[in-house]
């Protein structure tokens, strides 16, 4: 799958959320001259699908992400978004990607809702919290799902991203340690690109 094979090359996407964003492609665009080319925008952010909107149309590569409804589903992906990720398993949503030929990356923590997402035809699950059993979990969890494409997401950061890919992680999700509220919302790209940057120097420890 083209967009598996990408985040398995990129290893990095980063979730936004933000009470507002001022220029959603120039967000995009200060996250990939940091390295970071792949960014989440989440249905809790106001506005969604006019920023997927704006930032697909310039050309980036986004995904809507905290999707619960079939209805949220279907707006991300007329927005542009190239796939979709839930905090849990969720079926309609798994449903709605299929019809619309998406991937869906769909949440879990315990290895029977691994089990359950894959069964619902997730291309990748993310596990949600991460931070909850920590990058350990991943490598317990490759014992009985060696082929399952597993993304790490809450609370990782640049301090341990690297040991998340490490670990048997297709990909991690950054978050507030790259994209802050309050930056989003200033509108501040050079701070996003330094942030940016150096979460992904520090993915570059998996490598060695």
């Amino acid at each position: 799958m083209k967009t598996l094979s990408a985040l398995r090359d990129d290893r990095v996407i980063a979730v936004v959320r933000a009470p507002s964003i001022p220029d959603a492609a120039a967000l995009c665009a200060a996250l990939a001259a940091g390295g970071i080319t792949w960014t989440e925008f989440t249905c809790t952010t106001p506005e969604v699908t006019t920023h997927l909107r704006r930032a697909a149309r310039a050309g980036h590569r986004v995904a809507v992400g905290t999707v619960l409804t079939a209805e949220q589903a279907e707006r991300g992906v007329a927005a542009g978004a190239s796939f979709l990720v839930t905090p849990g398993c969720r079926p309609e949503v798994a449903e709605a990607a299929g019809a619309a030929g998406v991937p869906v990356v769909l949440g879990a923590l315990t290895p029977t809702e691994v089990a359950r997402a894959v069964d619902l035809g997730a291309a990748a699950v993310k596990i949600f919290p991460a931070r909850a059993f920590g990058p350990g979990y991943f490598k317990d969890l490759r014992g009985p799902y060696p082929d399952v494409p597993l993304v790490a997401s809450g609370g990782v950061n640049a301090g341990n991203a690297a040991e998340f890919l490490g670990q048997g992680a297709l990909a991690v999700c950054a978050g507030t340690d790259v994209v802050p509220p309050e930056a989003v919302a200033a509108g501040d790209w050079a701070e996003i690109t330094r942030r940016a940057r150096a979460f992904t120097a520090a993915c570059g420890a998996a490598q060695a």
